[in-house]
């Protein structure tokens, strides 16, 4: 996907992600393309579920970046988290990629791409190691509010942010 793809508001972006190819190339030189499958929208520093609702820190840097990099973070002290920047610079929104036809659950996504911080910051639009790619055209998909946030407060724990394949 091009970079205008990413540059769009994170609400367009997480459902459009849905039925793309995320290709990854293994370091032993192996290529694996995933169907994306399951993918929450957090928007910006007014979304009190989005990491960037702090402000800019180290931390949330990468968001405030235009779109189509990658921002990951460790939640637990041991899963990773795949997200996709969204929008243009200095409108910090990201899109979590929770789930790929091969692993439901964002966690077991991570470790099954092996993705960790090493990839924070990568360019989906000009890495060698990871980019998303067209895949299903118009897969018919179904919004539900996000997953464990509730934290957050009414109204951003209840807002369907969550996008899913239909199946």
């Amino acid at each position: 996907m091009d970079r205008e793809f990413f540059c769009r508001d994170v609400l367009d972006v997480a459902p459009a992600l849905l039925g793309r190819k995320l290709i990854r190339v293994f370091p032993d030189g192996s290529t694996g393309a995933y169907l994306i499958t399951e993918t929450e929208a957090y928007r910006g520093q007014e979304d009190k579920a989005c990491h960037a609702s702090k402000g800019y820190t180290p931390r949330t840097e990468v968001m405030f970046r235009e779109g189509g990099h990658v921002y990951m973070y460790l939640i637990y002290g041991m899963y990773w988290m795949l997200n996709i920047v969204a929008g243009p610079v200095d409108v910090p929104q990201a899109v979590l990629v929770r789930g790929i036809a091969e692993a439901s659950g964002p966690g077991r996504l991570t470790r099954l791409l092996k993705l960790d911080r090493g990839f924070y910051g990568e360019d989906l639009v000009n890495s060698g190691r990871i980019w998303v790619e067209e895949g299903i055209r118009s897969p018919e998909i179904e919004s539900t509010p996000r997953i464990g946030i509730d934290y957050a407060g009414n109204p951003w724990k209840d807002l369907p942010w969550r996008f899913l394949i239909k199946l």
